[in-house]
């Protein structure tokens, strides 16, 4: 078996962050008495994209990203709002999404009995160990890796050598990262010398800068490629 190691990213390659994103977002701007209409959710959309960005690139700091993306959203509506208060709605009512990407379950529980799985993670702590728990995948992993914990995020290189030397007997010939993020899980692989594995579930253009060792439509294919030898 070539790769004992599988290091998962969490949403939208287990969890339908998608699903549970449009199911949160409508709650919550509900609450404060908006419609989630197209516009809305394309200018939050928008706004949340090149926040997340500017964290990844290291220009900004996640609080910024959390702090921000709400108030920053509405004000381009003219309407002032307490950024913090509606974030902290808004991850508790993520914190309670836990769709799952379809074979997941099945994925997580056969691989387990012969590998070692973890989750590496650009999400917030409470929120993941939560939706973890809530979806039945949590008992299937060994340890889980977030950004926010360690400091660091995909892809860069000091969020891997955290990952890396935290797990114990770790040989890099025998991991494989799979993810569905060309810019965070693959690019993260490539920059830190370990085996990727793209799940490309919705017929991404590929990039010709950031090649995968592997890449999949289903998770199922895993099977495959986990238990080559």
């Amino acid at each position: 078996m070539r790769y004992k190691i599988l290091l998962f990213d969490l949403d939208d390659t287990l969890l339908d962050f998608g699903a549970n994103e449009t199911d949160s977002l409508t709650k919550l701007f509900q609450h404060y008495g908006y419609t989630l209409s197209d516009e809305l959710f394309r200018i939050y959309n928008a706004v949340n994209k090149q926040l997340w960005a500017e964290y990844e690139n290291g220009i900004i700091v996640l609080d910024d990203v959390l702090n921000a993306r709400f108030s920053e959203t509405m004000l381009r509506l003219g309407k002032v709002v307490d950024g913090m208060e509606w974030e902290n709605l808004y991850r508790e009512l993520l914190g309670n999404g836990s769709q799952l990407i379809e074979g997941a379950l099945e994925v997580c529980q056969r691989l387990s009995a012969s590998h070692r799985l973890f989750v590496i993670t650009n999400g917030i702590t409470q929120t993941q160990i939560k939706r973890l728990k809530q979806s039945g995948l949590h008992g299937f992993f060994e340890d889980i890796f977030d950004s926010q914990s360690i400091g660091f995020q995909k892809p860069s290189t000091a969020f891997f050598d955290y990952v890396r030397s935290h797990i114990k007997d770790f040989n890099i010939k025998e991991a494989l990262i799979i993810g569905d993020s060309l810019n965070t899980d693959i690019k993260g692989g490539l920059l830190s010398g370990i085996d990727t594995c793209w799940i490309n579930t919705t017929s991404q253009k590929g990039n010709a800068d950031i090649q995968s060792t592997f890449t999949v439509t289903s998770l199922l294919e895993l099977f495959d490629i986990c238990n080559q030898s």
